[in-house]
């Protein structure tokens, strides 16, 4: 039954003013919906949704929480940090940026925080 349901990801925000300006201002997303003063809902492509609610548990999870494909990261790279997004770094054993972009055979990746420190990343599959 479920594989036939949408999914939407949930994404937690400790000030829901300052993540829904981030939102906008910096990736320019406006809700498409409005649940309550607490709760957005942001719609994407291809019927793809995500949810902003008002929690005190924001910025605790360690893992990317949310992604978006693209066919061009390197553009769309440039375009955010031109709005101010500073992308992450990093050196693990097997993912290793390069100016915030790591690449493997599985495509490329670059991670960033929201305002409530979230982990949102972009990637691109061969």
């Amino acid at each position: 039954m479920l594989k036939e349901r949408e999914v939407m990801a949930v994404l937690p925000a400790k000030d829901i003013s300052r993540a829904r300006n981030f939102y906008r201002d910096v990736l320019g997303l406006e809700p498409s919906d409005t649940l309550d003063e607490e709760n957005l809902v942001y719609r994407c492509g291809n019927g793809t949704a995500f949810l902003l609610y008002l929690t005190d548990n924001a910025g605790t999870a360690k893992n990317t929480q949310l992604s978006w494909a693209t066919d061009n990261l390197e553009g769309e790279v440039e375009d955010l940090r031109s709005r101010g997004v500073v992308f992450e770094d990093y050196d693990f054993p097997g993912l290793k940026t390069e100016n915030g972009i790591a690449t493997s055979s599985a495509g490329k990746a670059a991670w960033f925080l929201d305002t409530e420190g979230n982990i949102l990343s972009l990637f691109e599959m061969p």
